[in-house]
């Protein structure tokens, strides 16, 4: 029981801190002119996190991470950007921490799961985001070649800081004993 509710606390702490590393690093990140915004800042500790914690914290942490930001610095826009981005952002973090719970630990199968969470949450915005404007939540059109542009070509620079930044991360935290998922 005792290692029950320690393994929570860890959780709940880890999960903090990525929510809040996902709320402050696209200042950093986003200083890096011309294209700091395509870093995806807040998409590394929340997949991260999804990895760490594991899916349901994650998904909790993504799901948060764009709201709060639009809250407190009005960027993300919250509608639809920052709405559609909980999506997103949710949905990677959930894949990631299934797909790490459940597939074997090597490797191959890490970048395996990583692009996975990563396509189904670039997936999941274009339809929440075509559903939004649908409706009349969101400005402007949406089609092919937004979605082409917002979800790979804009998005090359984070896609590839991902690939390169997130499997040494995760590989450091097993070693260390401090995966929770």
């Amino acid at each position: 029981m005792a290692r029950g509710k320690s393994a929570a606390v860890a959780r709940l702490l880890y999960s903090s801190m990525f929510l809040a590393l996902a709320i402050l690093l696209p200042f950093l990140l986003g200083q890096i002119k011309p294209f700091g915004v395509s870093l995806l800042p807040m998409h590394l500790p929340v997949i991260i996190c999804g990895f760490v914690c594991g899916p349901s914290w994650g998904m909790a942490v993504g799901a948060a991470a764009p709201i709060l930001r639009s809250i407190l610095f009005a960027s993300p826009v919250l509608m639809p950007t920052a709405f559609a981005m909980a999506f997103e952002l949710a949905t990677y973090a959930f894949i990631a921490g299934i797909l790490y719970k459940s597939l074997d630990k090597n490797l191959f199968l890490f970048y395996v799961e990583l692009i996975t969470a990563m396509v189904c949450g670039r997936i999941v915005w274009g339809l929440v985001t075509f559903v939004l404007i649908f409706l009349g939540l969101g400005s402007g059109t949406i089609g092919f070649s937004l979605i082409w542009g917002n979800t790979v070509l804009n998005s090359i620079p984070g896609i590839l800081l991902q690939l390169i930044v997130i499997p040494p991360i995760i590989n450091v935290l097993k070693k260390n004993r401090l995966m929770l998922n």
